[in-house]
């Protein structure tokens, strides 16, 4: 999968080129319309500033207290916050959850609509949700809807690897990452792949 893309990748980037050879095809696989939006960015609110293996944990304790195997916004609507709070959900996350249920709830449009939009009119529908900010929707571009062209410049995964990759002496700001990852258009979810595989 996407050989006809890492060519070009190649020939547009000789130091990529490498990080391409060496870790050999590229296994990205969007979830796209098995995902559910809810689920998709809970997890990712969850997720924020906690190892993997806790959000793993507090996720599961979610489903535990709603019996159900993918999280339901109603059903978390009425979850106390004394029951967020016990499920290790922080004070913080626990109304960034509240408020991204009440807006699925309300219509916050679902992955097949999401499919139909442009990325930067998905940002900007997806941010109004508290505790969603660009990198967490542009995660769910990437990992979920498939989107080929899209770079995480502030992603520290990203950066630590341009850094390394490129010989730079400090961590790059996201005008340079951006700079950097011009060759790359229109692939470069697959070149960010790339870059958090080197590290």
């Amino acid at each position: 999968m996407f050989e006809a893309q890492c060519s070009k990748l190649k020939a547009s980037d000789p130091i990529l080129g490498q990080v391409i050879e060496r870790v050999g095809a590229c296994t990205l696989r969007p979830k796209g319309r098995a995902a559910d939006l809810f689920s998709e960015l809970a997890r990712a609110i969850i997720g924020q500033q906690v190892s993997t293996a806790a959000a793993r944990t507090i996720y599961q304790r979610l489903l535990d207290l709603e019996g159900e195997v993918r999280l339901d916004p109603q059903k978390l609507l009425a979850v106390s916050e004394e029951q967020l709070r016990g499920a290790g959900v922080s004070r913080q996350k626990a109304v960034y959850l509240k408020d991204l249920a009440a807006k699925v709830v309300a219509g916050l449009p679902g992955i097949s609509q999401l499919e139909a939009m442009e990325n930067e009119a998905i940002v900007e529908v997806l941010t109004q949700v508290k505790g969603v900010g660009r990198w967490t929707v542009q995660m769910l571009l990437i990992f979920t809807l498939g989107r080929l062209d899209v770079i995480p410049a502030e992603d520290l995964g990203v950066r630590k690897a341009i850094r390394q990759l490129y010989g730079l002496e400090e961590l790059p700001q996201k005008k340079a990452v951006e700079a950097i990852a011009r060759p790359w258009k229109p692939y470069r979810s697959i070149a960010a792949w790339y870059l958090w595989q080197s590290l």
